[in-house]
């Protein structure tokens, strides 16, 4: 019987290890596959205190892992098959075993929705992006596209005309999707050139991004566009498909709570992208982690303090 069970090991899962192990909480982190979540795939880390040089973001996760491994974390490398999270104590189960635990903190986080490209995943942090936040300072000066209709596209668009050259703003239909406000503001931005009719047909380069290859999804005809950067922003799943019939989710997916991250279910907390809040950064996956621990904490004295 653990204290506490934490469900993926990105930013905000390993936070709300390093605070439950530094509270004396018998704690067991599962990851199945790698430590860092979405920061490990991305190219660099600018905007994260504490770091005054950009740090790739593989050693950034590494960073992080060996921190929580140093007060004593313990971090298993296996994928979960299911989640028993009603009642007094919570089962965590795997292919091979089962565990319990009195609370849980689930940490999942999300993925980016795909073009399905060949070398979408190869040039991922090599001039392909799904966070313009995280990455748009890195293109200062050059010429990048943005492909998405809706309001993260055009907001996108709109951050990355601070720095870049030039945005190919690119969608499949001949207007934004956008809040109109935020719409009226890319129509207007003379930096950013809307591609109306359009998908991108295939990212061009041999060791990283150099342009795109558009097609016009009326007429059929093709054009080449060189440009330094890709950013996609065709929306974000998040990976609650093992909650999805025991935790409230939002339309989306994404797992509701309140400002102390606990969900529907006494003992059940949700951290970082997973649930849903107007910022998925590091830093807020961060808070949210050693929020979770907190009120974990106090949840366990409240309910197990025998």
């Amino acid at each position: 019987m653990k204290d506490i069970i934490i469900v993926g090991g990105g930013l905000a899962g390993l936070t709300a290890g390093m605070y439950t192990k530094r509270a004396g909480l018998d704690t067991l982190l599962f990851e199945k596959m790698f430590p860092g979540g979405q920061a490990a795939t991305t190219s660099m880390i600018e905007n994260y205190p504490g770091f005054d040089d950009p740090i790739s973001g593989p050693d950034f996760a590494m960073k992080i892992e060996n921190h929580a491994r140093r007060f004593g974390l313990e971090i298993q490398y296996d994928e979960i098959t299911g989640l028993e999270l009603e009642g007094r104590i919570k089962k965590v189960i795997t292919e091979n075993k089962e565990y319990q635990a009195k609370a849980v903190i689930l940490a999942m986080g999300a993925e980016p929705r795909k073009l399905g490209l060949e070398k979408e995943d190869e040039f991922r942090g090599r001039g392909v992006s799904y966070c313009a936040t995280c990455d748009g300072a890195f293109y200062k000066d050059r010429d990048v596209a943005v492909v998405g209709g809706g309001d993260t596209a055009a907001e996108d668009a709109l951050f990355l005309a601070q720095y870049v050259n030039k945005v190919y703003l690119i969608h499949r239909r001949d207007a934004l999707r956008a809040t109109k406000i935020i719409a009226d503001r890319v129509v207007g931005n003379k930096k950013i050139e809307k591609i109306w009719d359009s998908r991108v047909e295939a990212i061009l380069g041999e060791e990283q991004v150099t342009g795109i290859r558009a097609v016009n999804v009326k007429t059929g005809e093709k054009q080449e566009i060189k440009l330094d950067g890709l950013f996609i922003a065709i929306g974000v799943r998040p990976n609650s498909e093992l909650i999805r019939n025991t935790i409230t989710l939002s339309e989306a997916g994404y797992v509701l709570t309140n400002d102390s991250m606990e969900t529907n279910i006494p003992g059940v907390f949700a951290v970082g992208d997973l649930r849903q809040k107007p910022l998925l950064q590091l830093i807020t996956a961060a808070s949210d982690g050693a929020v979770a621990a907190y009120t974990a904490q106090k949840y366990l004295i409240q309910n197990f303090d025998e």
